[in-house]
């Protein structure tokens, strides 16, 4: 498939973003560290190993209901470190602005930044800001990079094995229905709110417990059927997981019902997807619950066999198995 000009899918974190990575962005990038191709990369040197992420929010409305894209910008790349096992420590934060653009409002994303950094113990130690005249950007960009210490080893897209079970640490597509709602202007007799917020906390109980995990994802752009594809194209199996176990808001569930969405496909900012042998998940399980970010984990699915053309499949709620599409196309342009 040849690509003439970039579309907005090609930023959606489906089908077409995988394509871009894989088939014109490593043609020029490729080495052994970017092609592992996870959220964050490894840095090995002779005492530790380091963990190196970017990335960058364009999230529309800026300020919307739990939080804002300063607390997002944070909270984001902390959880891109924190699911490949490391401690974040130190960010960087490059401001693009559009002239014109309110102090007062600066001053909230700042703060909410500020804020999110000192919960977490990180340090911003390096940052840019460029002005560009009005109409030429819509309000601010932001773009964070992040570095932390590898405090748990081995977690890859790629360790996925046959028989792990597949935990969710909470409701999935607050995120995406809280900003759409937002957005559009869409009301619902219960307030939608973005689930977003770090990880480490969550995670860190379990990097302490000595239990196995084989992967671990933030599901973001694409949601929890992107995350799950990236995890049967890296380790070649097929996944299964079943509707009724999937934890879904009930205003969340009314919003896909309302618009013809479907919830597996609405982007998280503060939620788990976890893959680990079948012997520690109900330990993970019970570790999860006994944190407030994680008292609605569940287990959703398992990995099944080894497959040259691996599938998601999803069993539904009248016991049915159909295949979970991939995110294609961009249905939620300006989520992060």
């Amino acid at each position: 498939m040849k690509i003439e000009k970039l579309l907005l899918s090609h930023g959606g974190g489906g089908e077409e973003t995988y394509f871009l990575i894989k088939n014109i962005i490593l043609k020029y990038f490729s080495n052994s560290i970017l092609d592992q191709l996870e959220d964050s990369a490894i840095l090995i040197d002779s005492f530790s190993e380091i963990a190196f992420t970017i990335d960058g929010f364009t999230v529309k409305p800026i300020f919307f209901k739990g939080g804002d894209i300063g607390k997002l910008a944070v909270t984001g790349t902390i959880n891109d470190l924190v699911v490949v096992g490391a401690k974040p420590l130190y960010l960087t934060a490059g401001f693009i602005i559009e002239e014109g653009f309110l102090m007062e409002d600066f001053e909230k994303i700042l703060q909410s930044m500020k804020e999110e950094a000192e919960k977490n113990k990180v340090f911003i130690v390096a940052g840019d800001t460029k002005i560009v005249p009005k109409k030429e950007l819509d309000g601010i960009f932001i773009t964070t990079s992040g570095i932390g210490k590898v405090i748990y080893k081995g977690i890859s897209c790629k360790n996925l094995k046959p028989g792990d079970l597949i935990i969710v640490s909470g409701s999935i597509g607050d995120h995406g229905a809280c900003i759409l709602s937002e957005r559009e202007g869409i009301k619902f007799n219960v307030e939608l709110e973005s689930d977003c917020e770090s990880l480490f906390p969550l995670a860190e109980s379990l990097f302490n417990s000595g239990i196995e995990i084989h992967a671990m994802r933030d599901p973001t752009r694409g949601g929890l059927a992107a995350t799950l594809y990236e995890w049967a194209y890296s380790s070649q199996v097929n996944i299964l997981v079943e509707e009724e176990k999937i934890p879904v808001k009930p205003q969340v569930k009314a919003f896909c019902e309302a618009l013809g969405f479907e919830p597996y496909h609405l982007p998280c900012e503060g939620r788990l997807v976890i893959a680990l042998p079948e012997r520690f998940a109900k330990e993970a399980l019970e570790i999860l619950r006994n944190h407030s970010s994680g008292s609605s984990a569940q287990i959703v699915g398992k990995v099944l066999e080894k497959s040259s053309f691996p599938q998601v499949i999803l069993k539904t709620l009248y016991g049915t198995e159909r295949v979970l599409e991939n995110t294609s196309g961009e249905l939620f342009p300006r989520i992060c």
